[in-house]
């Protein structure tokens, strides 16, 4: 269907997050040039957290779990920010462990399967939602809202298949859902079009959590 590559492999390790109570944050992510090893983290506020090993999640109530166990942008938006923002960014500085050159992530259906090195299956399951640590860490005005309304939110994915990763693997996506719901889609009625809510319940894969809050909005 498609393929590109992991342009940059971003790990984070604990640091102070003056933004929130939890005190501790691993957005802070930099590029490191050794494969790491990627498995199913489990619970989001029991598990390991990350996909990742021996990254660093510290807000475990709203980032890491099993549906948030790895988190993919794009080069291209990184490029488009850049531009937007007048100033050079960094892979790693929006938290992001893949940092994907050739790979519609923004388009990716939610769902479908990236196929990464010689073994690790990723499935994208929803974007990424702006919190006070990212407004932090980028120290620009009204970040949190105006990531959001762009709606070039990078990729959360789960895994389906454990393996290793490493700077300059291949991805290929196979396996795209009918449905058709994309990221850029799913984000965009969840957070600014309630009328269509129910569409997103046409992806199977949407994170569990998320499918029963959708749920629950939608029998009141």
């Amino acid at each position: 269907m498609s393929s590109g590559i992991v342009l940059s492999l971003n790990v984070g390790a604990s640091e102070y997050n003056p933004a929130k109570p939890v005190g501790k944050t691993g957005i802070g992510k930099r590029p490191v040039d050794h494969p790491v090893a990627v498995r199913p983290p489990g619970p989001k506020t029991t598990g390991l957290h990350s996909g990742l090993v021996g990254d660093y999640i510290g807000d475990t109530k709203h980032h890491g779990g099993d549906d948030q166990a790895v988190y993919a942008y794009a080069t291209e938006d990184y490029k488009w920010w850049a531009a937007e923002l007048g100033r050079d960014l960094a892979p790693g500085l929006f938290g992001e462990n893949l940092t994907t050159e050739g790979v519609e992530v923004n388009g990716a259906v939610i769902g479908e399967r990236w196929h990464i090195g010689s073994g690790l299956v990723l499935q994208p399951t929803f974007g990424r939602i702006p919190c006070a640590t990212f407004q932090h860490r980028m120290g620009e005005r009204r970040w949190i809202k105006r990531f959001a309304e762009t709606n070039r939110t990078g990729a959360y994915l789960r895994i389906l298949t454990p393996g290793e990763v490493r700077a300059g693997d291949r991805i290929e996506v196979t396996d795209r859902p009918a449905h058709g719901l994309t990221i850029a889609e799913a984000f965009g009625i969840y957070m600014h079009d309630p009328a269509r809510l129910a569409r997103l319940l046409d992806a199977d894969e949407l994170p569990h959590d998320m499918r029963a809050e959708i749920e629950k909005r939608l029998a009141r």
